[in-house]
């Protein structure tokens, strides 16, 4: 673990977390919120995991939520784009179904953004939610993101196009305890 409070904890995801990671990846519920619309295979998920572990170099980081009482990680958070020259990079997160609404998303990402603002040394983050995920708009906004536009028609669901809200955080936004 790297980072740890609350009883959760973040870690860098490991070749061993493959098998997991592909059951995520291969969820069609979470599809349209990954923009994902071909599944991995084991192998590919195998293969981006031996890269996974320099922000700098691969641009990206997966890191694995672990919570107290929970045998396997409850959750991802994903790290892209990550732009150096810029101070910027883009966050996304995942809890498995069972475990949601239970803080643990909100708890993981206020932590990942204390290591982002304080050892990463990035200006800003960002993220891009649907605008029919009224659970994760909730969520970045208690910790303090900001609308800052949104991406018209920008995902087709068998119901029609829906827009993405575009957010962000500036490290001098956030809250200090």
């Amino acid at each position: 673990m790297f980072i740890s409070e609350d009883n959760i904890s973040l870690r860098v995801a490991e070749p061993e977390d493959a098998v997991q990671i592909y059951d995520w990846e291969n969820d069609r519920a979470v599809w349209r919120i990954s923009e994902t619309s071909t599944p991995p295979s084991l192998f590919q998920v195998e293969q981006f995991l031996l890269g996974n572990s320099d922000l700098v170099a691969n641009r990206q980081l997966r890191l694995m939520i672990e919570a107290a009482g929970h045998e396997k990680p409850v959750g991802c958070i994903d790290l892209f784009d990550y732009n150096p020259l810029h101070g910027r990079v883009g966050i996304g997160v995942l809890v498995e179904e069972p475990c949601r609404r239970n803080g643990y998303a909100y708890r993981a990402i206020k932590l990942c953004l204390q290591y982002l603002f304080e050892d990463v040394m990035v200006h800003q983050v960002h993220c891009l939610i649907d605008e029919l995920n009224e659970e994760s708009l909730r969520l970045f906004e208690k910790l303090g993101f900001t609308r800052c536009g949104s991406r018209k028609d920008w995902i087709k669901t068998p119901q029609g196009y829906v827009d993405v809200c575009f957010y962000q955080i500036i490290a001098h936004e956030t809250e200090t305890e």
